[in-house]
C-alpha cells in the first residue's frame, strides 16, 4: 500500500537524518567546538523538505536510494548554513530556531559564522565524493549546487530581501525575492535528484523545474504569512 505524503515525509526525513549522522564530523574530533555546533545546526529536528524533494525527483528518474544520499545531504547543509547565518543579529537576530536556542545563542556568534561556512564546504564535498561513476554528472551536480546557493540564487535573494527592508515591493518584485531567497534551493533539490538518475529527458526537466518554480513559492508564501500571523511557539 503505497504511504501518504505524511507517512514518506517522514520516513525520508530519518533516512537523511541517518546520512547526515554519517556524514558530519564527530564532535569528538578538533576542532570539537566548531564540530558540535556543526551537529547541533543540522541534527535539529526540521522537515527535511529538500532532502525529500532529492529523494522524490531521483526515484521519479530511477535512480538507486544510495545514490541519492550524497545530494541530499548536501541540500540540508546547505539549507541548514544559511538558517545559521539568517539567524545571526547582523541578519534576522532570531533566538529560536526549531524550538531550540539559534546556533549563535547556543555557542556564540563567531561559532555560528564558521558552522555556515564548514557546511557549506561539506556540501560541495559530498557531492564531489558521491557514488556516481560518471565525473561529468557530479560537475553538473556541483555546477547546479552552486548557482542555487550563490549570488543569483539563494545568498542573492536574501541580499535582495535585506535592500528590500522598510520598502513596499509589487508582486513581480517580491515573486523575484522568493524565487532565488528560497525557490533555487528547492528547484536545485528536484535537479539533484533527477541527474542521479536515468530517465532524463527534456519533457521530464522543463516539468520539474515548473514545479520546483511553483512550489518554492508557494513555500515563501505560507512562511511569509506565518510570519505575521503565527508566534514564536507555533513556528
Amino acid at each position: 500500500m503505497p504511504l501518504t505524503l505524511t507517512e514518506a515525509l517522514a520516513v525520508y526525513a530519518k533516512r537523511v537524518t541517518t546520512a547526515l549522522d554519517k556524514a558530519l564530523p564527530d564532535e569528538a574530533l578538533v576542532p570539537q567546538t566548531l564540530h558540535s555546533a556543526m551537529r547541533y545546526a543540522v541534527l535539529t529536528p526540521g522537515k527535511r523538505l529538500r532532502p525529500f524533494l532529492v529523494y522524490q525527483a531521483g526515484a521519479l528518474m530511477g535512480a538507486d536510494e544510495a545514490t541519492l544520499d550524497a545530494p541530499a545531504c548536501a541540500v540540508e547543509m546547505i539549507h541548514a548554513y544559511s538558517l545559521v547565518h539568517d539567524d545571526l543579529p547582523a541578519m534576522d537576530d532570531d533566538d529560536l530556531r526549531r524550538g531550540q536556542p539559534t546556533c549563535h545563542r547556543a555557542y556564540n556568534e563567531a561559532t555560528a559564522i564558521l558552522v555556515g561556512d564548514a557546511l557549506q564546504s561539506l556540501a560541495f564535498q559530498l557531492i564531489a565524493d558521491a557514488g556516481i561513476p560518471a565525473a561529468e554528472v557530479r560537475l553538473k551536480m556541483l555546477k547546479t549546487l552552486a548557482q542555487a546557493a550563490g549570488s543569483r540564487g539563494m545568498v542573492g535573494g536574501q541580499a535582495m530581501d535585506l535592500a528590500a527592508a522598510g520598502q513596499t515591493l509589487n508582486a513581480m518584485q517580491l515573486e523575484d525575492v522568493h524565487r532565488n531567497k528560497t525557490g533555487a534551493l528547492i528547484l536545485a533539490s528536484l535537479q539533484l535528484g533527477a541527474l542521479c538518475g536515468s530517465r532524463q529527458n527534456r519533457t521530464s526537466k522543463e516539468a520539474l523545474t515548473r514545479y520546483g518554480e511553483c512550489i518554492g513559492l508557494a513555500f515563501q508564501v505560507q512562511d511569509d504569512i506565518l510570519d505575521v500571523e503565527g508566534d514564536a511557539a507555533s513556528l
